[in-house]
């Protein structure tokens, strides 16, 4: 923890009035907010920040990340662009080609509009025998060739690899490309940086691939920022358990800023693969499996794994998309107790809504992904537009609702998350927002990307972010409030006291 003051800032309510009051000065002591007035005396040795009128909020918190694929992401072949099957095998047959066995590894497509299955067979034809993985946007599926699969100890076949056979699989692709330096402490620290650049003091890192150890290697060598909040999966609970550690509890004594996290279960798919578990069928659900989508695991297991969470004191993340989903989650966490968190909610059926509240659990939602998922979720689960993404039912309940871009299938960007949330929509597009009355407002939305802090204040945790513009100033439409959060930037981020961002 450190020592800091500022000078002359202007402090953002979070609830009530919507203008930032005169400024005044802020204190940070051993990491705590200790005052908070003008003409703040300084103590001897505390170094002194000057304002200059700027705005003052608690640091931002993003609340789902897969901080080691978001890392890799910026480095892997962005195939977002990728419109068909035939444009994919386009741009492998062209990287192929360029260098010759070298492993392609994209990022980022989205298949679920396309009008037909993509086969191993044709991305063989263009790839011979370099290996090639294609993840999909959405992470849940990834389209390999031959070489790939076998490389991955999967076996043949003409279709993708879907759901946990590829969540499984994802914790050998290092090995196959090589691409361990990507995701080292340095690698990590400019990831970190970037963040911290946004306003950003806090994560919870969802990564699959990783483990308490990693982390704790990695922030000795140079990736310790900003708070990380680590999530463990069903194989390693039983680790967690046996070394002691409940949700909270530092994983490097001495350090509050990495700390253990919630248990992550992915209880269902997703929209894009149509996977995610749904009350009703996808609209061309006849060429599904399961016309539904389907639950990753039976009840009683996912209501074994929170029973077994919750007496250790670990809280729980559940995702959960498709409306059936969110139910059986609940279900879930009102049988056994649990705490923690519903993951997504993308869907939701109107009476689950205040069983969210009454349960007392967070709803971790990514705005974000209704800018991609918008004509999609049309396409596929026509008429239930109405309860996707639907923050203002959950907010009118007493949800308590935060943010997050589950990165990388989203931009690691709060800004982005909070201008979704209001607008509803892509700013560029001529169309009017997607179920406006589902929106948020600006200040809404800020409230849910700070980890509940409630404002900056004395005995507030001293993590901040100094703006160089009012994240909340008049606007006139919902469109122009969220374009002027996009534009936000950042003049400095404070984690305990101690700046972590200082803009040239």
């Amino acid at each position: 923890m450190a020592d800091l003051l500022l000078r002359e800032v202007r402090v953002v309510p979070l609830a009530g009035g919507t203008r930032a009051g005169d400024p005044v000065d802020v204190l940070v002591t051993d990491g705590v907010v200790t005052a908070l007035a003008p003409d703040v005396r300084r103590p001897d040795g505390v170094e002194e920040v000057a304002g200059g009128g700027r705005w003052l909020v608690p640091g931002l918190w993003d609340q789902h990340v897969h901080l080691g694929q978001w890392t890799l992401a910026r480095a892997r072949v962005d195939t977002a662009a990728v419109a068909t099957p035939e444009e994919a095998c386009a741009l492998v047959a062209d990287l192929v080609s360029a260098e010759p066995g070298r492993p392609v590894i994209g990022w980022g497509h989205r298949p679920g509009a396309w009008t037909r299955d993509p086969t191993v067979a044709e991305l063989d034809a263009v790839s011979g025998v370099t290996p090639v993985v294609l993840i999909a946007g959405d992470a849940h599926h990834a389209w390999l060739n031959s070489a790939a699969l076998a490389a991955l100890g999967l076996g043949a076949r003409e279709e993708v690899v879907r759901e946990n056979e590829w969540f499984d699989a994802y914790e050998r692709l290092s090995a196959l490309t090589g691409e361990d330096g990507a995701v080292g402490p340095a690698a990590y620290r400019a990831t970190l940086d970037d963040a911290a650049s946004r306003g950003v003091v806090g994560l919870v890192d969802l990564e699959f691939s990783d483990g308490i150890d990693a982390w704790v290697e990695r922030w000795h060598a140079g990736a310790a920022l900003l708070r990380v909040r680590h999530g463990a999966y069903a194989p390693s609970l039983e680790d967690v358990v046996g070394r002691g550690l409940r949700t909270g509890a530092p994983l490097v004594p001495g350090d509050d800023r990495l700390v253990m996290g919630p248990l992550k279960i992915i209880s269902d798919g997703s929209l894009n693969t149509r996977t995610a578990w749904c009350c009703e069928p996808y609209a061309d659900g006849d060429r599904l499996d399961h016309p539904r989508g389907a639950a990753n695991l039976p009840a009683h297991e996912l209501q074994a794994l929170l029973a077994r969470a919750h007496m250790s004191g670990l809280h729980v993340a559940t995702h959960a998309i498709g409306d059936a989903a969110v139910t059986a989650a609940l279900d879930a966490y009102a049988a056994t107790g649990a705490l923690g968190s519903v993951e997504h909610a993308q869907l939701v059926a109107r009476d689950d809504v205040p069983r969210l509240a009454a349960l007392g659990l967070r709803a971790s939602v990514q705005p974000s992904h209704l800018l991609d998922d918008r004509d999609l979720t049309e396409l596929i689960w026509p008429g239930r537009g109405d309860r996707s993404f639907a923050f203002r039912w959950m907010l009118d309940a007493g949800v308590r609702l935060v943010l997050g871009s589950d990165a990388p299938v989203s931009p690691l960007d709060p800004w982005l998350s909070m201008a979704a949330a209001v607008h509803r929509g892509v700013l560029d597009d001529e169309r009017d927002a997607w179920h406006p009355e589902q929106a948020l407002t600006a200040q809404e939305a800020l409230a849910a990307s700070v980890d509940e802090q409630p404002t900056v204040a004395v005995g507030s945790v001293g993590d901040l972010a100094l703006l160089d513009h009012d994240p909340l100033a008049p606007a006139g439409s919902a469109r122009e409030a969220a374009a002027a959060l996009c534009r936000t930037t950042v003049a400095l981020t404070v984690v305990g006291g101690r700046v972590v961002h200082r803009a040239p």
